[in-house]
């Protein structure tokens, strides 16, 4: 495993994204792209490799025409499920205040 630290295993924009909708199961790389359409190819790319390079998911390659790839959480992987969803719960309970402090930072912005 090349993780320094337990924060360079999944630290990324879209790392957190990934490991929440590999949650439900396994998916395929146009699904990701179809979920969150401002992700480019590759950072999807960057993002997939390094969780999978850190043991975290796992590339299933299908030999069939066209081919398939699935990417999946492995068993380490699942230990973050915990973790993934704890997180979503702290920002579903403080949407309000979150919201609030973007919107501040936006006016901010623009008076600056």
């Amino acid at each position: 495993m090349s993780c320094r630290n337990n924060f360079e295993c999944y630290r990324g924009k879209w790392k957190g994204i990934i490991l929440y909708h590999l949650i439900d199961g396994p998916k395929r790389f146009n699904q990701f792209r179809r979920l969150y359409p401002g992700m480019t190819q590759f950072m999807l790319t960057l993002q997939l490799r390094e969780l999978e390079r850190n043991g975290i998911i796992h590339r299933e390659v299908y030999k069939q025409v066209p081919p398939k790839v699935e990417y999946s959480l492995t068993e380490f992987g699942t230990t973050l499920k915990p973790i993934i969803l704890a997180m979503k719960n702290w920002g579903r309970a403080h949407k309000v205040r979150l919201d609030d402090i973007r919107l501040q930072a936006a006016n901010q912005e623009k008076d600056d």
